[in-house]
């Protein structure tokens, strides 16, 4: 049984670093066809000039998911191309605060970023999907979807709301052999894990995980991959949480 995306086009956001980098990769590596977003102008000016001296069918974009404009823009270019087979929403912020001190504008951003503009995106690339009878959405969300801790209480609302969103759009979209999944990722060691945590404070967050480790981006995109496969006939509506056991602790 061997993965093949040969001739498919899909739509990673945040996929610049980290989970959806290792995601992006993947699929590269799968022959996909992709449409990548990051933040970083720069950066996605070297990345693009990579993919074209190295010939790999990646095509990045730079999108600002807080700001309508920059999201419509993409939107824009998203409707000139003929078919997309799949989309994983996994750009997010997280703005950590207790409830009485977090300012609006961090609501409103993670609201946009992490909601509002999965929402949109999907809605965007269903029309496609529903022509060709075929389609694979991955939301990607976080444990606080089916947890919280303190100073997460907007975080968690949104990583609850696009579980929510999956559920509803995958019932819409099921007759359509559009299958749409949640994928909640636990702990995982990423740039940004070991520029904010030492090396000891990570053995003790491993410590908490029945695994006994925190996952690597590759343990995230495994799942992802398998989601948005021809591999995946059935699994629709659900939230795939791959946290080594720490939720069921």
């Amino acid at each position: 049984m061997r993965f093949d995306f040969t001739g498919k086009t899909i739509i990673v956001t945040g996929a610049t670093r980290g989970i959806g980098k290792q995601i992006a990769d993947d699929l590269a590596e799968l022959k996909a066809n992709l449409i990548l977003t990051g933040t970083n102008p720069d950066e996605i000016d070297m990345l693009n000039r990579s993919a074209i001296t190295n010939s790999t069918s990646k095509k990045y974009h730079c999108v600002n998911f807080s700001e309508n404009e920059s999201l419509l823009e993409f939107i824009d270019e998203l409707k000139k191309t003929d078919r997309v087979h799949g989309l994983i929403n996994n750009a997010g912020i997280n703005r950590l605060n207790y409830i009485d001190e977090t300012l609006i504008e961090d609501w409103n951003d993670m609201i946009s970023v992490n909601l509002s503009a999965p929402f949109q995106l999907i809605r965007c690339v269903s029309e496609k999907m529903k022509k060709q009878s075929y389609g694979r959405i991955v939301n990607v969300a976080s444990i606080f979807s089916k947890i919280s801790k303190e100073r997460r209480s907007v975080y968690s609302a949104t990583k609850f709301g696009i579980h929510g969103l999956t559920v509803g759009v995958s019932n819409d979209l099921a007759r359509h052999n559009i299958l749409v999944n949640t994928l909640s990722p636990g702990f995982v060691l990423t740039d940004l894990t070991r520029k904010n945590l030492s090396e000891k404070e990570q053995l003790e967050m491993a410590q908490m995980i029945p695994a006994r480790r925190l996952a690597v981006t590759r343990d995230i995109s495994n799942v992802a991959i398998f989601l948005m496969s021809d591999l995946n006939q059935y699994l629709t509506g659900q939230n795939i949480v791959v946290d080594g056991g720490f939720t069921n602790i």
